[in-house]
C-alpha cells in the first residue's frame, strides 16, 4: 500500500496522561466488529501530500478484516484470519503474506488484532491536540515496515484517527467517519477468492 501523513501534537498536562492509552486497550477489548469510512492522505519527507484516498474499512476480532480503497484506485485488502491479501485492481494482481508475517505492518491487522498489544508494540501517551486524545505505538519487531504508528481517539474512547510514519521518512493518515461498534458484519466480506487470470504472489 502507498501510505503517508504528518501531524503536529500539543502536548498538555498530566490531565490527559493515560487516557489514550486506555482508550486502545477498551477499543481493542470491547470492539469486536467495526465499520467506518475513511479518508487517507500520504505525505513525503518533506510533508508534501503525494496522494490523497478513501474508502471503507471493516473488521471482526481476531484478524479479520475487509479494507476497501475507493479513490483514486481501486485496491482490496482482505485478512481472513490465517492471510492477508492484497488485490491491485488495475494490475489484476495478488500478493498474500500470513497473518502474523503482516501484523506488524499493516494498519488492518493492527487494528483488528487481540489480546494484548504491549506485545508487539511499546506505548506511549503524547498528550491532547484539541478534542482528541493521542498515543504513539512503536513495533518492537524490527522487520516491521513503519517506525511508528500513532492513534487519536475521542475523550469518548471513539477511534478518529491514525498515522504511520515508515522508514523512508514518509507518513500516512487515516481519519475515520462513522463508525460503528458491534453490529453483525456477513463473514462472506473476510474471504478472498482470487479472480480468474490474477497474477498471484505469496510472500
Amino acid at each position: 500500500m502507498k501510505q503517508t501523513g504528518v501531524l503536529l501534537f500539543c502536548l498538555t498536562a498530566s490531565v490527559a496522561e493515560a487516557g489514550a492509552i486506555s482508550s486502545l486497550k477498551s477499543f481493542i477489548q470491547n470492539a469486536h466488529t467495526v465499520r467506518a469510512e475513511f479518508s487517507q492522505t500520504v505525505l513525503d519527507k518533506n510533508t508534501r501530500v503525494v496522494q490523497r484516498g478513501s474508502g471503507v474499512m471493516q473488521f471482526e476480532r481476531p484478524g479479520k478484516f475487509r479494507w476497501v480503497y475507493e479513490k483514486p484506485y481501486e485496491q482490496l485488502i482482505v485478512g481472513d484470519g490465517a492471510r492477508i491479501w492484497f488485490y491491485d485492481h488495475d494490475l489484476n494482481q495478488v500478493t498474500v503474506r500470513k497473518l502474523d508475517a503482516a501484523i506488524g505492518s499493516s494498519p488492518a491487522a493492527l487494528l483488528a488484532g487481540s489480546g494484548n498489544i504491549e506485545t508487539d508494540f511499546d506505548l506511549e501517551e503524547i498528550g491532547l491536540q484539541g478534542d482528541t486524545e493521542w498515543l504513539e505505538a512503536r513495533p518492537k519487531a524490527k522487520e516491521s515496515t513503519f517506525e511508528w504508528v500513532r492513534l487519536g481517539f475521542s475523550r469518548k474512547g471513539t477511534l478518529k484517527a491514525m498515522e504511520l510514519h515508515d522508514h523512508f521518512g514518509q507518513t500516512t493518515v487515516l481519519v475515520f467517519a462513522g463508525l460503528e461498534q458491534n453490529s453483525r458484519l456477513a463473514p462472506e466480506l473476510f474471504k478472498f477468492n482470487p479472480p480468474p487470470g490474477a497474477d498471484v504472489i505469496s510472500e
